[in-house]
């Protein structure tokens, strides 16, 4: 009995004097919760986004070669008329051929340069539901809501800018020659003549083309922090 409360005299020492530690038990951690957000930040957040990527959309596509050489919205030879392109280069008019379909490009270049104010417009009319639906739509679900709701507005807009933009590039001085020996041969055959409306084949790949590239600038700052260039956009997009 004395050597029991002698060892629990030691042990108490011990501990007392602090040689030895006791580990204490673990306490509960509450998960660190990203910050919410208000229906205004959510709004002004995807305005801002969308702003960001058709700046640098209209900046990438409005200068020399922004179509031409970018295989992902370059506008081919209308497909409508690719008999047209096929007989001509038969015809000996693969210069002509080429430098129809540069300008091609070339007036949708030119045509995007008004774009901007456009586009802004267009983005201005958003519903909370909307902005809340897209934030949390994943990739793409702020073009597509753009596509949905702006498309015919954008081709009303679009197609005097790109009527002008055609007549500035003398794009229907290549297509004239084209289409005229084209019409010419066919008629001796019994074919259909073909005439194309230019104007809307650009004014719709032009703005099939952009939306391209707003795409993909909006789902660069949906999935790479670093293109987040504000401290909206941070919160907004952090916040996913």
């Amino acid at each position: 009995m004395k050597k029991t409360l002698i060892i629990s005299s030691l042990i108490f020492a011990v501990v007392a004097c602090g040689v030895v530690e006791i580990p204490s038990l673990p306490t509960a951690t509450t998960p660190t919760q990203k910050p919410g957000l208000t229906n205004d930040e959510v709004i002004k957040g995807l305005k801002e986004a969308l702003s960001v990527g058709i700046k640098n959309s209209i900046d990438s596509t409005s200068i020399t070669d922004g179509f031409l050489k970018n295989t992902a919205i370059r506008l081919p030879f209308p497909p409508d008329a690719i008999k047209v392109r096929d007989k001509a280069i038969s015809l000996g008019m693969q210069g002509q051929v080429d430098k129809f379909e540069t300008t091609l490009n070339r007036a949708a270049e030119e045509a995007v340069k008004e774009a901007l104010p456009i586009f802004k417009d267009a983005i201005l009319n958003m519903s909370i539901q909307d902005g809340f639906a897209i934030l949390e739509g994943g990739e793409g679900a702020a073009t597509r809501f753009l596509k949905d709701n702006t498309s015919e507005k954008l081709i009303a807009a679009f197609s005097p800018k790109v009527k002008e933009a055609t007549s500035k590039v003398q794009l229907t001085s290549y297509w004239n020659p084209i289409i005229t020996k084209y019409n010419a041969v066919t008629a001796l055959s019994g074919g259909e003549k073909i005439n194309p409306d230019l104007d809307a084949y650009v004014t719709q790949l032009a703005i099939k083309g952009l939306f391209v590239i707003v795409e993909k600038e909006e789902n660069k700052i949906r999935k790479n922090p670093g293109a987040r260039v504000t401290d909206l956009l941070q919160k907004v997009f952090g916040s996913l």
